[in-house]
């Protein structure tokens, strides 16, 4: 039974959405050395006037800036040390300040590293070209609040070629929503407190538009980086990194305090590698080279604990007491791999499993395959809280099942290889993709497959795994998952520190 189902008494709901969302806008012609070589030979400009030409429009954005800041009466505030100084908490301040609620907000700039070309001419081949080159130029940071999607910035480099990158929060999104079909909500910061309609609420959440989203961008971007415009380009948007959370939002801080306490404490002896990658919709092979760990702080607003492997994490935390939060975060969405139409070289194309594009058109897609991260690890705490349930079906599991007159002995935890079959089944790659009798094997020396028959023959009769239908392949149930979470529980804050 999932938290929510058992505390259904004392939440408001629960609701998913995406959070933190950082978008980046590029020129494709642009965005390589090869392409902008390519435009400066069709455009008959010399590779070594690469400077010549980017000058020009380094002005360009420059006098836009200072014109929009004109016509709102704000004076760029330039940042000297960018790591010491906090954008976020100085535009709170001026919001504070000027009770502004729409429109322009402020106008930071700030020397910062770009990605840039320099000319270059290979006297093996005689031919002459730009290469991919870091340099430093003026950065505008133009924040603002949107009626639709609330605060936001958009950041714009003084320097060919010219890459943006726009900030925006779902919450904020998803608020103009509910607003928009009157459902009404308490909201704090980036979390909701309540909702009238959660339900409703969901159904909003999960309709995501990325035509429109990629028709306000280029808004943006005409806005605050007219240069591409005025070259007859346009930009294409990608997503840079993103975060999606799940809430679940209780009615009084008294009921999450203790319940998530414990929680948390749970999570940092029980959750393995492994887990993690069931969370995240990932396999551990043996030639995985992300890294995979467990981290956990204590911060100044509680504590956080978070699960990462390779570029995708997942966390939990409380959010002012009252909202317990379970957010992915995703710093590279092709990891994800998805079935989707595949263009070959040689023209042809076919359906098959291929790493998700980065384009904001996958945002639906994505939005799914997040949003049922959350909901593996939801259903994963969901054990911790309360172990009776989980020790009586400890007990029920050690007892003998009969079959067909046959007796079936039942599971012992403190049998080395009962508890190894648990530990192996509760694996991320066959929790999240199943598994058969050869997959299970392979964890142990010398077992025959006769024997590795019988074990499964055990465990399902116990009702720890069903088969697929039609085929060789087992699922752990989720009461197997409530039985090997709670055993696992019991070796990992029991047996162990008493050993110890």
């Amino acid at each position: 039974m999932l938290l929510t189902d058992k505390y259904a008494d004392k939440i408001y709901g629960t609701i998913t959405c995406y959070d933190r969302m950082i978008i980046q806008g590029y020129i494709p012609g642009w965005s390589h050395a090869e392409g902008m070589t390519g435009y400066l030979n069709a455009n008959n400009i010399r590779i070594f006037d690469f400077s010549n030409f980017s000058q020009p429009l380094t002005e360009q954005i420059r006098a836009n800036a200072q014109r929009i800041a004109d016509e709102n009466g704000i004076e760029i505030e330039f940042i000297r040390k960018l790591r010491a100084f906090r954008k976020d908490d100085r535009i709170q301040q001026i919001i504070q300040e000027t009770g502004k609620t729409e429109g322009l907000i402020h106008i930071f700039s700030a020397m910062e590293q770009c990605n840039t070309y320099k000319p270059w001419h290979d006297k093996t081949t005689g031919k002459t070209f730009l290469k991919f080159d870091q340099s430093k130029c003026l950065h505008y940071y133009f924040y603002f609040i949107d009626k639709e999607l609330g605060l936001c910035y958009l950041r714009v480099p003084t320097w060919a070629p010219f890459r943006l990158q726009f900030y925006m929060n779902g919450h904020n999104l998803l608020a103009h929503k509910l607003q928009k079909k009157g459902i009404t909500y308490r909201m704090h910061d980036n979390a909701f407190l309540e909702i009238s309609d959660v339900e409703a609420a969901q159904k909003l959440s999960d309709r995501i538009n990325p035509e429109d989203l990629h028709k306000v961008l280029d808004a943006f971007a005409k806005r605050y980086c007219p240069v591409p415009e005025t070259l007859g380009l346009s930009y294409t948007w990608t997503i840079q990194q993103i975060e999606c959370a799940t809430d679940v939002m209780f009615k009084q801080p008294g009921d999450l305090g203790p319940l998530y306490d414990e929680i948390i404490r749970t999570a940092v002896f029980t959750v393995k590698p492994d887990n993690i990658a069931t969370f995240l919709g990932q396999r551990i092979t043996y030639n995985c080279k992300k890294e995979v760990g467990t981290n956990y702080n204590v911060r100044i607003l509680g504590t956080r604990i978070k699960h990462h492997m390779g570029d995708v994490s997942i966390k939990m935390y409380d959010k002012f007491g009252c909202v317990l939060r379970i957010e992915s975060t995703s710093n590279d969405i092709s990891t994800f791999r998805v079935k989707r139409k595949v263009e070959h070289r040689d023209g042809s194309s076919s359906e098959q499993k291929a790493p998700l594009k980065k384009s904001i058109y996958s945002l639906y897609q994505l939005f799914t395959i997040m949003k049922a991260a959350n909901y593996r690890y939801l259903e994963f705490i969901s054990s911790f809280d309360d172990h009776s349930g989980g020790k009586e079906n400890l007990t029920k599991v050690t007892d003998s099942v009969v079959d067909k007159g046959r007796s079936y002995r039942g599971l012992n935890f403190f049998a080395e290889r009962d508890l190894h079959v648990l530990e192996v089944i509760s694996r991320g790659e066959y929790m999240t993709f199943g598994m058969q009798g050869k997959d299970i094997r392979q964890h142990f020396e010398n077992i025959s497959p006769s024997a590795m028959s019988r074990i499964f023959k055990r465990l399902r009769l116990h009702g720890i795994i069903e088969r697929v239908q039609g085929s060789y392949k087992y699922f752990a149930t989720a009461y197997g998952k409530e039985i090997i979470a709670a055993g696992l529980t019991v070796k990992n804050l029991v047996l162990i520190p008493a050993l110890a």
